[in-house]
């Protein structure tokens, strides 16, 4: 009889629409942006959880919908005199509402999955509790939007609901981690743990995963939440809703002091199988790590290119190739930590952009100036380079391709004048100084003394 109920439900309440205006949301908002996470499977559990920031306030809005039935068809004194206990009538009801809701979630993130499966090559298993927190979420906004259409039955309590949920998923932790004024201004807040009770999630580097505890505490007190909701919708006296808040409470009392401070930050941590090198020996050895392992055959031709014009004019030229394994500055828990130094043997290169299909974009023949300016880099740790520092390693990469500088987009003409004018007053030296200069500047820059760089390819003057 519940499941023939439940089937009845499906077909004719609400419930339904509800979850393909899900569908459609979520799948347009992942679709836009594969980008982001394609052949990547964390970062697609990370992108599905930020579709909540949109999805959440639909199934408040919805669940309102759905709630305020009983008082639209005006059979609300009806119902209240018959002997059967209100919360029979509206389990499968909710039911419905959870079944869509939690479908539309899942089915969108397998459409997604699309995207990641083909050029994948790790999965790290946090990625199934990190996507199932979003489950209880959708719950919980559901049916806490139907108590709230059953206790407001009017026809503004919906848009009012997704309003009010967009301003406090989305808007809420942008406001509480917005910079300081006075004193403090470019400083920002540190975020507090409650910040984590939201559990939409964005700004997650490639080598990171959200703490399992964090993903367990958050469903503990989603799960309560939706109980919460639950039993709101089934209370008819004063002390059923006093009793129907317990859960709620009793899932933040326990969440609360465990959840970490500072928000994404502090939740998240380095997956150490994430990082580890994968690597292509035919020849000069090139490195990418494993999360990235797709985009190994794409680097590798740049990458063997940039190092054989290093060996033939730069002394000491470093004889392999490696994808950086640090997270990026803005997504460490401690931005000023310095990471490890890199061997003078080897060049460390940043992640090429990553295109639609989880391959390496590498359009725009920016990545082997890139390459070749990694010969004057070290991981120092830091957030930003001096732009005399960036100049300089332009001049000396173009001193390896033998060729001007090539013209930056937006750069000003007369920025660019400047940079031409260094590379020919390095190329006019004699070949011994070239190299000689070139070598010094190169062991500065491994001892992050980027000074030496700039002393040596001086690019201010006229």
């Amino acid at each position: 009889m519940t499941g023939r109920i439940l089937r009845i439900e499906l077909r004719r309440s609400a419930a339904l629409g509800v979850g393909l205006l899900l569908l459609v949301t979520g799948a347009a908002l992942l679709l836009s942006s594969t980008q982001f996470f394609a052949g990547r499977w964390m970062q697609l559990a990370v992108i599905a959880r930020s579709t909540l920031i949109m999805l959440l306030p639909l199934a408040l809005a919805g669940g309102a919908w759905q709630g305020r039935r009983d008082a639209r068809c005006r059979v609300n004194e009806l119902f209240a005199s018959t002997v059967r206990p209100r919360w029979q009538r509206v389990v499968p009801t909710a039911s419905a509402l959870a079944v869509t809701v939690v479908a539309a979630y899942v089915v969108v993130f397998l459409v997604a999955a699309g995207w990641v499966v083909p050029t994948a090559g790790y999965f790290p298993s946090a990625t199934i509790v990190v996507t199932a927190v979003g489950v209880p979420a959708l719950i919980a906004a559901g049916w806490l939007g139907m108590a709230a259409g059953r206790a407001v039955p009017r026809v503004i309590t919906a848009p009012v609901l997704a309003v009010l949920g967009f301003v406090l998923v989305a808007l809420v932790p942008e406001w509480i981690t917005a910079p300081a004024t006075g004193a403090e201004i470019g400083q920002f807040r540190p975020e507090p743990a409650g910040v984590l009770l939201l559990p939409a999630f964005t700004g997650l580097d490639d080598f990171q995963t959200i703490a399992t505890r964090v993903s367990l505490l958050q469903a503990l007190w989603l799960v309560s939440l939706a109980a919460t909701g639950l039993l709101l919708l089934g209370a008819v006296r004063r002390r059923a809703v006093a009793f129907a808040v317990l859960p709620a409470l009793l899932g933040v009392a326990v969440a609360l002091p465990l959840l970490p401070v500072g928000g994404a930050r502090g939740a998240a941590v380095v997956d150490p199988v994430a990082v580890e090198l994968v690597c292509d020996n035919d020849g000069p050895q090139v490195c990418v790590t494993r999360t990235h392992a797709a985009l190994l055959p794409d680097v590798v031709g740049p990458a063997r290119q940039a190092l054989a014009m290093m060996a033939a004019k730069l002394p000491n030229a470093p004889i392999r190739a490696v994808q950086t394994q640090q997270v990026t500055y803005w997504a460490r828990p401690d931005p000023e930590a310095i990471p490890a130094r890199h061997s003078a043997d080897t060049i460390v290169f940043d992640t090429p952009t990553i295109n639609r299909v989880g391959r390496a974009d590498l359009s725009g023949d920016y990545f082997l100036p890139a390459l070749l300016e990694a010969a004057w880099r070290q991981e120092c740790g830091g957030q930003s380079v001096r732009g005399d520092v960036y100049e300089a390693r332009m001049v000396a990469a173009a001193w390896l391709t033998g060729r001007p500088p090539a013209p930056q987009p937006g750069w000003p003409t007369s920025e660019m004048a400047q940079l031409v004018s260094a590379y020919q007053a390095l190329v006019n030296l004699p070949e011994v100084e070239q190299r000689r200069r070139m070598a010094a500047a190169r062991e500065g820059a491994l001892a992050c003394r980027d000074d030496e760089l700039v002393a040596n390819v001086p690019t201010g003057q006229p």
